[in-house]
């Protein structure tokens, strides 16, 4: 089985080893609870977990949620959403045929000569997300909008708004969007830490498109650390979601959000009775960092950590298998500045007890680079106190940046670069650069990696930075002059 993101490509069954080991390069994003964020006072009471409790008898059924009330008042808050966009061959999503065995019983027919275009493949993706602020802040998964040049979002009255993405990040699968539109319903959000198994739940988003779909289960379990997920503590429910689901709400039985349906777990793609919510709070505080910084820039520890079982607390003289075993930690990392050792098992972080290693970057994420954090470890059969400083983990999406200087990038979407004296004397020209990869407003246009670019709106176009400077003064459309081969040709784009 695998973990799968709720999208509309098709998802291919796989398996998914319940490993022992996690990365807990504390890339978190994480576990923050906004206890500003609360439940209507006017609410019913969320059935709550009563724990191991002595009593004996019969429980008194709870009352079922009211769903109709909850979808009358909060579903018109619920918003679905239509991405279009440009992704490069060989990721995710593109029909990169090339190894597939079948294919070369087709190669000579009309269309499969060339079956990645060389600047990418046109996506299409479907999804959900809801409104948090009256002028039109929405919240929604990472990965609806990953790859999206235009994202559209349809309210629950028909009306369609296009909107722009404020950030997203992809350690916690959230996004923040923001339509012009004032007066908009919202919804309410709640506390996860309040959530109990056994908990009523209502979802409600655009599975396969059909919109404005509620259904219910159960809380089935909390604090699940999912296969290359580490950072985020996930809601499990049995509510049924499938793909266009992403990104909508979760609701309690009160009607208030305490999560943000992401991912489902399947042999098929499709629902098998287990799906995965980000919790609220997680959301909020990222929402928070991409509103204020643009950015969300995580706590890091430093530190790779397995889970205790019996056998492994009785070989380091532990009493009960609690903790986060620690596998290994980073050179020059925060844990390594504090003294962390291979084999250490870290019992509690600033007091909070860590009875799974998954509590652990829950808890490091509650922080932010700079923060203390006060550390009771087992160490040779006996505890520490250790004092960490933490640092900011690198963005990934920086590091790839950083590291990739072909990513197509600004409004019109292209990387180039000057033409050699070789390539200007060989093609008779004066001026002009070379498009290396083509995404965007360009690739939707029809701009290949190879063409020469010669003139912006009649203006020579001479070096990389004379393009951006030109490009910058254009509003929504501009004519390209292109040398492609032996020919020139006028290219309009379009740059929404």
């Amino acid at each position: 089985m695998k973990l799968k993101s709720l999208t509309l490509a098709l998802i291919a069954a796989g398996a998914v080893t319940a490993g022992t080991a996690s990365a807990v390069n504390w890339n978190p994003s994480q576990w923050f609870q906004d206890k500003s964020h609360s439940a209507p006072a006017d609410a019913p009471p969320t059935a709550q977990s009563s724990g191991n409790s002595a009593a004996s008898g019969p429980i008194a059924p709870a009352t079922a949620p009211n769903y109709r009330a909850i979808v009358q008042r909060f579903g018109p808050a619920v918003v679905g959403i239509d991405t279009e966009g440009i992704a490069k061959a060989g990721m995710q999503g593109a029909p990169d045929l090339s190894d597939d065995p079948f294919f070369k019983f087709f190669r000579g027919l009309p269309g499969f000569d060339n079956p990645v275009p060389r600047g990418g493949v046109p996506v299409h993706g479907k999804g959900s997300g809801f409104i948090i602020r009256k002028d039109g802040l929405i919240l929604t998964n990472a990965h609806v909008v990953r790859d999206a040049e235009e994202v559209m979002v349809k309210l629950s009255d028909r009306r369609e708004f296009k909107a722009k993405v404020l950030g997203s990040d992809p350690a916690t699968d959230v996004a923040v969007l923001k339509i012009d539109a004032d007066n908009l319903p919202v919804v309410t959000t709640g506390n996860p830490a309040q959530l109990g198994v056994g908990d009523y739940v209502l979802a409600i988003g655009s599975p396969f498109g059909f919109e404005q779909s509620a259904t219910a289960g159960i809380v089935s379990a909390k604090g699940r650390a999912l296969p290359g997920d580490g950072y985020v503590p996930f809601i499990q429910t049995d509510v049924a979601v499938n793909p266009g689901n992403s990104g909508g709400p979760l609701f309690d039985a009160s009607g208030a959000v305490v999560g943000i349906n992401s991912q489902i777990y399947s042999q098929t793609g499709g629902y098998q009775g287990v799906s995965f919510a980000i919790p609220i709070d997680v959301a909020l505080h990222v929402k928070d960092q991409i509103v204020t910084n643009g950015k969300v820039i995580h706590p890091r520890l430093g530190v790779s950590i397995q889970e205790l079982n019996q056998s492994l607390a009785d070989s380091f003289k532990l009493k009960q298998p609690n903790g986060a075993l620690v596998a290994s930690v980073a050179p020059g990392s925060a844990a390594a500045k504090a003294g962390l050792q291979p084999g250490d098992v870290i019992l509690k972080y600033n007091g909070q007890p860590i009875n799974t290693s998954g509590d652990l970057p829950a808890l490091v994420g509650m922080g932010k680079p700079g923060d203390k954090a006060q550390l009771e470890v087992w160490r040779g059969g006996k505890t520490l106190d250790v004092t960490a400083t933490l640092t900011a983990a690198k963005d990934k999406a920086d590091s790839d940046e950083a590291g990739n200087s072909a990513t197509p990038r600004g409004k019109l979407g292209v990387m180039v670069r000057p033409l050699s004296p070789e390539e200007r004397s060989e093609a008779h020209l004066a001026s002009g650069v070379v498009v290396e990869q083509s995404a965007g407003a360009a690739a939707r246009a029809g701009v290949e990696p190879g063409d020469v670019i010669l003139a912006v709106n009649g203006t020579p176009v001479r070096s990389p930075d004379q393009l951006q400077e030109l490009i910058g003064k254009q509003d929504k459309h501009l004519a390209l002059l292109i040398q492609r081969g032996e020919t020139k040709i006028f290219v309009p784009v379009s740059l929404g």
